[in-house]
């Protein structure tokens, strides 16, 4: 199975070279925020929109080290809606896709083909 994160293409870029990924949201949160495709549209709308450079990572929860939690997002516990956490770093090598998602010419997002 396969859970999906944003990320601007300069951080991954570099945690490539590291060999392992930690936003800020590690050191501030506890977790790295990831989704599922049918959550990515409006999480992008909701967060990056108008932002350049990104690209969705597919993640193989198979090959992820640290745990992984299906959770509520802080903001909205009572919500109902759940979100893949992951609480650690995140190995490039569990990333099996690098898909590139450009926003439209009013900063919303739609999905790629390839992930509808």
């Amino acid at each position: 199975m396969n859970i999906f994160h944003i990320v601007p293409r300069d951080e991954w870029e570099a945690a490539k070279k590291k060999g392992s990924y930690e936003p800020a949201s590690l050191a501030q949160e506890g977790f790295i925020h990831c989704s599922k495709t049918d959550q990515l549209q409006t999480v992008a709308n909701s967060f990056y929109k108008g932002q350049k450079n990104l690209l969705i990572l597919r993640i193989n929860i198979e090959k992820v080290g640290a745990e992984i939690k299906v959770e509520p997002p802080l903001e909205a516990p009572l919500s109902g809606i759940l979100f893949p956490h992951i609480y650690g770093a995140l190995e490039t090598s569990a990333v099996e896709g690098e898909i590139e998602f450009p926003c439209e010419t009013d900063g919303s997002f739609k999905l790629p083909n390839d992930l509808i």
